[in-house]
């Protein structure tokens, strides 16, 4: 199981800009498939967006498609998550995960990074 380790939130204004990172611990994560989820105050954990290893197929959820963008490096460490025209209700404790091919659920969660965005 990968280990990971989320970086890069902060306070932002809405119709700012935020990058996340997620970095795999001592291994890279072929063959996984990536995602990133969140979780605000009082609701339940969500779906963001999702990416194969190999940078291919990302998938968003119609809350962040078009304003979010889910990328991976060359390198197969290390994966992004762009945001870009944030909303208040972007605010929550970002959480990226890792799905092996052969798994049907989700495991490997970092500590998450919260991000707050000011109205």
């Amino acid at each position: 199981q990968l280990q990971l380790v989320e970086s890069g939130g902060g306070l932002v204004q809405a119709g700012g800009s935020l990058r996340l990172s997620c970095a795999a611990s001592g291994r890279t994560f072929t063959g996984y498939t990536m995602g990133w989820f969140r979780q605000a105050p009082g609701k339940e954990r969500e779906f963001v967006a999702r990416i194969s290893w190999s940078g291919a197929n990302p998938n968003y959820a119609d809350s962040v498609r078009g304003r979010f963008t889910i990328s991976t490096d060359n390198a197969k460490t290390t994966v992004f998550l762009q945001m870009n025209s944030l909303k208040f209700e972007d605010t929550a404790v970002y959480y990226c995960a890792s799905r092996a091919a052969y798994a049907s659920t989700w495991s490997g969660w970092g500590q998450g990074t919260q991000v707050t965005v000011s109205s």
